[in-house]
């Protein structure tokens, strides 16, 4: 007779410490799904700036956030201190390692405190926690997280994010899509570190050259820092058709906007990986990071375009940061990609009022 497996040990009250980065928020998403699965009755609470909060905000395996206002400087701490007295938890997670995610650590009350182990844990956040994963070769950030749930003994397959749009968001999907009559590529156009750039007069020849040639509709995403704001303005000037622009939109918007289109062209930054879990191909535009460390998790990588790397080079995975790079992309390079999405993944793109 088979022996009937052993019902998984509940987590409890589980908090995450991971405050900053809505990339890395996209990360984190896979992490409480599985401890969501692993205890459907667990309770999880997640310290989180607002810019990620306002992505994760609503989550179905999310019970509760924790702002850090870090506009407030210390107070911030001070706040998030308050708001950890009155929650004991059985389990906290601390994904992050630098001083300030090791000091929330340090507030929390939890018998286990799991971080990383002393050689990746910079700012001493070793300090802050009680048990600590072991050391791994350096890989993707992705599965560096996953390590949290090896150690837990938490399965992680399959892979979700669950990222929406959520039912009660697919009416405002709707109305953000209708003004668009062909299939939309959506252009990531700006980050938070200027490295990471591409030169705008090459944005604007590339949606022409994707509404001309491949009868897309470009539509410019991003925030609106100045940078941004001013290569939207050099693309407006330098194209023969002027892209929409969707600057400024708020995250649960840009997750639609992402979600109904055809194709995604993104910088390296957190669309790019938003894009991935939503399971909308994306050329990634790489160069100043390691596309082995921060690139499409397992997904894209036949759409990659790698300035990172010398040609043939097969360089390891680091964090090392590489200058003044993504001058070295054409947009005939990108091209190339998008002519790879037109063969392997445009027939199976559904239309956009479809997606609902």
């Amino acid at each position: 007779m088979t022996p009937h497996p052993s019902p998984p040990t509940p987590l409890g009250r589980v908090g995450i410490v991971m405050m900053s980065a809505i990339g890395d928020a996209v990360h984190v998403l896979p992490v409480v799904n599985a401890l969501r699965r692993h205890d459907p009755a667990c309770h999880i609470t997640w310290v989180l700036q607002p810019g990620p909060a306002a992505l994760v905000r609503g989550h179905p395996a999310v019970d509760e956030i924790i702002l850090f206002e870090k506009a407030r400087g210390w107070r911030a701490l001070l706040d998030v201190r308050r708001a950890l007295a009155a929650r004991p938890f059985d389990l906290v997670i601390d994904l992050q390692v630098y001083i300030k995610a090791g000091l929330v650590t340090a507030f929390t009350r939890a018998p286990v405190k799991l971080g990383f182990d002393r050689a990746r844990a910079r700012d001493l956040n070793w300090l802050f926690t009680t048990r600590r994963i072991p050391p791994h070769a350096p890989q993707h950030v992705q599965d560096q997280y996953l390590e949290f749930l090896d150690a837990l003994g938490v399965p992680h397959d399959p892979l979700t994010w669950d990222l929406g749009p959520w039912p009660h968001e697919r009416t405002r999907q709707r109305e953000l899509l209708a003004p668009f009559s062909r299939p939309i590529a959506t252009l990531v156009i700006g980050t938070s570190h200027p490295q990471k750039e591409w030169i705008p007069e090459r944005w604007a020849a590339l949606a022409d050259a994707l509404s001309e040639r491949y009868g897309l509709e470009p539509v410019l995403a991003g925030g609106r820092s100045a940078r941004e704001l001013e290569t939207e303005r050099a693309i407006a000037a330098h194209a023969r058709r002027r892209p929409a622009s969707t600057l400024g939109l708020p995250l649960r918007d840009l997750v639609a906007l992402l979600d109904g289109s055809a194709l995604v062209i993104s910088l390296d930054t957190a669309p790019l990986h938003m894009a991935v879990a939503l399971d909308r191909p994306v050329i990634s535009l790489m160069g100043y990071n390691n596309p082995k460390r921060v690139g499409p998790y397992r997904k894209y990588h036949d759409l990659i375009v790698d300035a990172y790397g010398d040609p043939g080079e097969d360089y390891p995975i680091t964090i090392a940061h590489r200058l003044d790079r993504m001058p070295r992309i054409q947009v005939d390079d990108v091209l190339e990609k998008v002519e790879v999405w037109a063969r392997r993944y445009r027939a199976a793109a559904p239309a956009a009022e479809t997606r609902s």
